[in-house]
């Protein structure tokens, strides 16, 4: 048996596929939400509440936590993301089961440089600092853990993400798309259904258990190359495509907190910002969905969201 907890676009796409493969898995959230198959267990939990977990997961054979904080902050992810790591990974070592987490680019202190996996990861400040804090603690805990890093997310489900609901939604309606930093550097996208095949095959493999690897990753392209490639997948016309400077962005932040939040990341799009993901590739015998059906996956997704009205 195995257990996820959250149903976000990651965690409902691995229990969709651990399913899809016949295993039983067991879905914790506090709505009760999780894909309808007859091997997914839907269960209201709160994966924060240690007494609750552990009778969650008791005989799991991998745990993959797929819950991220209430807000984008740094003030919000350090408040709640560390506690409820350790309250997962206490749970998992009396369970004798892997923590299988899907990571962030975040924590990488040479991103200009092409980022692989054994890239440093000493990132400090704001939302960097404590994906980097959160790693270190993967690595001192006595359970076994995994992280699997991914680019920016992209996907049928995913919503909150700059190749999610902000660039979709405009294509479909023939409208201008409208980026940030700049929308002619390359950079790393990750498909969701990839990043999960990979949580999915690390938990398999105890050779690969402690350790930092890469979702397979196809190669980076623009924010412009991303656009047109779903608008040509769905057979629609070329986005008109434009970015908001990052002066601009950064001026924002001044009297706002969400932009503020936003801008300590522009340097992920206002350079190239790459990942190479060739060696956990190799070590997992998996490949990156090709951008054209992905694309053409993830804009039937959202057709087919839009008919259902969700």
């Amino acid at each position: 048996m195995y257990v996820v907890t959250g149903a976000g676009p990651v965690g409902y796409t691995i229990a969709e596929q651990l399913a899809e493969l016949g295993h039983p898995v067991r879905v914790l959230t506090r709505s009760g939400s999780g894909p309808d198959h007859p091997l997914v267990e839907k269960m209201r939990v709160d994966a924060s509440d240690p007494e609750q977990l552990k009778e969650a997961v008791a005989g799991s054979a991998a745990i993959f936590h797929c819950i991220h904080g209430s807000a984008y902050s740094a003030a919000a992810w350090a408040a709640e993301l560390p506690r409820a790591e350790q309250v997962v990974m206490d749970a998992a070592a009396t369970a004798g089961a892997v923590v299988v987490f899907p990571e962030s680019l975040y924590s990488y202190s040479e991103p200009g440089q092409i980022m692989t996996e054994s890239s440093p990861r000493e990132a400090s400040g704001g939302k960097r600092g404590i994906r980097t804090a959160l790693l270190n603690a993967r690595r001192a805990h006595a359970a076994n853990t995994v992280s699997v890093v991914a680019g920016d997310f992209f996907g049928p489900r995913v919503k909150m993400a700059h190749a999610g609901e902000r660039m979709v939604t405009p294509i479909l309606a023939g409208k201008k798309l409208q980026f940030i930093g700049s929308a002619s550097q390359p950079h790393s996208f990750t498909y969701v259904p990839d990043l999960a095949a990979a949580m999915i095959a690390a938990s398999g493999k105890p050779e690969l258990w402690n350790s930092v690897l890469h979702a397979p990753t196809g190669a980076a392209v623009t924010q412009r190359e991303i656009a047109v490639a779903h608008a040509q997948a769905a057979g629609l016309t070329t986005p008109k495509v434009s970015a908001v400077p990052g002066w601009a962005l950064r001026a924002a932040g001044l009297v706002s907190t969400d932009m503020r939040e936003l801008a300590e990341l522009l340097y992920q799009f206002e350079r190239p910002f790459v990942m190479d993901s060739s060696e956990s590739q190799r070590a997992l015998g998996l490949q990156p969905t090709p951008l054209p059906e992905a694309a053409a996956a993830t804009m039937a997704w959202w057709r087919g969201a839009d008919q259902r009205g969700s």
